[in-house]
This record gives structure tokens, C-alpha cells and sequence, in this order.
């Protein structure tokens, strides 16, 4: 692969007691439809697959995953598990704008650059963690590529292309939003954007005045224009790992376990979310002496639970292994686990 760049930095976040500061390369990778850019986190691990996330629309990895990430009980999980972040091309910091008439990749060939990224580092598997668009992206891919995804995390996923129905109200939002407040509409529900807590001020504030916001764009149409992922529930077309689904509580297509728009778990819910993965992972084989607290708690007395954790959004739908509403099908029955935060 031509034009490889690598790029030694140390993330800048709170530590926690006794912990030293995690070393992160960022690499650069040629692939046959662009460049792509993603940053690796700690070692391989024998006989471990790597975390692989991929961002939504309007974020790049750091916006979206360090809340989750650098929340203090996922550090048990980063601590067992090298991790790739990867940017969508042009939506990592300091990217340049890309020249009119720049044809943007399809999130069909976003997913196609994977196989790039995991061939440099040879990595021969991957857990994917992905949100909105991401999470569509990593499906496609483990749609192609099965034998090296071993799980997926897919946060408000719409597997569906637009109907007519929604390219006409798209368009006629268009005519009376600005790009960025469209995103901010996929990115969290209208209650949220009405109560613009400090929360949506910061990202609000960090799409508006994005330097690349004209990349941002091409991702946003590239999303839009995305095809079905044309799932069947116990057909030929269907995910062949364990999958996790998880949609926040603001979302609109809540019960359905997936969204086109609405709450951000990952930013809003870190703790839920990181206890939710490692019951995940355990069910994978991984980290059999993981302390589970709440949520073990949770599973021993129900499968799906209602409950208020620390007075802040009383719904905590968990750990619903398989369910015959909306839920992507993923394999054998048991292998699909339902969260909503």
C-alpha cells in the first residue's frame, strides 16, 4: 500500500488514579476509493479480536467514542483489547477541505476501505463498535466479510434506504435548515434539541463551526443515499456474529431497536453502555471474571428490566437476548441482545 504516514500522539484526558496516559498512532492508508485515516489504542492481545469503531455523521472518533471510552469502568475493557478508531475520510482533525466536485465514497465503499486498514495492521479479526452511519457501515461489512467480525455493537442503526416519503420531507427540510442543524436533527431527538442542554450547546457549537464542514456534507449525502441493507430474518441475508442492539431513550424508533435520528447513548449514557458491553463480551468468551454490578444484578432477576439508576431517565430497557420486533437478524436465535439507554 502506497503513501502509509504514521504519526506518534498521546490522548489528552483525565487520568485515572494510577493510570498512566495511553499511547495512540494514527495511521493513514491508501485504499481503491481514498485515503483513510484511524488511530490504534494499546497492543494486540493473543488470541483477542480488536475493537473497531466507526463514527456518525457530523463526529469524527474523538467527538463520538471518548466519553464511552475514556469512562472509568471501560477501562477493564481497553485494558484486554487493542482498539482502531477509524475517521471516515475527511472528517479527521485537520483535514483539509476536499476540491469541488470531489466524488465522496458510498458507505458501501466506506465499508470496503476496512479490509485495507485491518491487512496493514494484520489484524484477522474485529469486535465493531459503531453509531448511526457507522453502525450501517460496519454492517455492510461484516455483511461481506464475515469470517472476521466476531461481534457487533450497532448504536441507532437504520438499516433501510430513504423512502419517497423521506427524501420529500428531507428536501423540504433543507430548504428552511442549514446543513448542520439537519445533522444535529439525526444526531439527537427534538426534545433534546429543544431542552439544548450544555451537552447539545457543545456539539451544536462543534458541527456549526466545524473547518471541514463541507466534508461533513459528503458524508451526510453519502449517508442519505445509502442503500437497504435488505436484512431477512432467518434468509441468506443476514449478520452471522452476535450482535448487540442499542438505541437511547430519545430516539423515535425505540421499540423497534433502531433509529434514523435521536440520542446518543455512548455520550449521554457511558456507564449503562459500558456495563451493557462487558455482559456482551462476556457472552463472547471474553473476560470471564469481569465484575458485573448493576446489570448482572439486572439479568438475575429479568431478562428485561424497567429501572431508575440514579434518578436520571427511568427506562433502562437491558438484555433482551432476542426479540421479534424490529431487531436485526444476526445467526442463530439467543445471539441478538437489545439495549436501550
Amino acid at each position: 500500500m502506497a503513501e502509509l504516514q504514521e504519526v506518534q500522539i498521546t490522548e489528552e484526558k483525565p487520568l485515572l488514579p494510577g493510570q498512566t496516559p495511553e499511547a495512540a498512532k494514527t495511521h493513514s492508508v491508501e485504499t481503491p476509493y481514498g485515503s483513510v485515516t484511524f488511530t490504534v489504542y494499546g497492543t494486540p492481545k493473543p488470541k483477542r479480536p480488536a475493537i473497531l469503531t466507526y463514527h456518525d455523521v457530523g463526529l469524527n472518533y474523538k467527538s463520538c467514542f471518548q466519553p464511552l471510552f475514556q469512562f472509568g469502568d471501560m477501562q477493564e475493557i481497553i485494558q484486554n483489547f487493542v482498539r482502531v478508531h477509524v475517521d471516515a475520510p475527511g472528517m479527521e482533525e485537520g483535514a483539509p477541505v476536499f476540491p469541488l466536485g470531489y466524488q465522496y465514497p458510498s458507505l458501501d465503499q466506506l465499508a470496503d476501505m476496512i479490509p485495507c486498514i485491518l491487512q496493514y495492521l494484520n489484524f484477522s479479526t474485529v469486535i465493531g463498535v459503531g453509531v448511526g452511519a457507522g453502525a450501517y457501515i460496519l454492517s455492510r461489512y461484516a455483511l461481506n466479510h464475515p469470517d472476521t467480525v466476531e461481534g457487533l455493537v450497532l448504536i441507532n442503526i437504520d438499516p433501510n434506504a430513504k423512502g419517497w416519503m423521506d427524501w420529500a420531507a428531507h428536501k423540504l427540510t433543507g430548504l428552511t435548515s442549514s446543513v448542520s442543524e439537519m445533522i444535529l436533527g439525526h444526531l439527537f431527538s427534538q426534545e433534546e434539541l429543544s431542552r439544548n442542554s450544555e451537552l447539545i450547546q457543545k456539539y451544536r457549537n462543534i458541527i456549526t463551526h466545524a473547518p471541514n464542514l463541507e466534508n461533513i456534507e459528503l458524508y451526510w449525502n453519502s449517508y442519505n443515499n445509502r442503500r437497504d441493507l435488505n436484512f431477512e430474518r432467518g434468509g441468506d441475508i443476514t449478520l452471522k456474529c452476535p450482535v448487540m442492539l442499542v438505541v437511547g431513550d430519545q430516539a423515535p424508533h425505540e421499540d423497534a431497536v433502531m433509529a434514523d435520528s435521536g440520542g446518543q447513548p455512548q455520550l449521554t449514557q457511558p456507564g449503562k453502555l459500558t456495563e451493557a458491553f462487558k455482559y456482551f463480551l462476556q457472552g463472547m468468551g471474553y473476560m470471564a471474571s469481569s465484575c458485573m454490578t448493576r446489570l448482572s444484578r439486572s439479568r438475575t432477576a429479568s431478562l428485561t428490566s424497567a429501572a431508575s439508576i440514579d434518578g436520571n431517565r427511568s427506562r433502562s430497557r437491558t438484555l433482551s437476548q432476542s426479540s421479534e420486533s424490529g431487531t436485526l437478524p444476526s445467526g442463530p436465535p439467543g445471539h441478538t441482545m437489545e439495549v436501550s439507554c
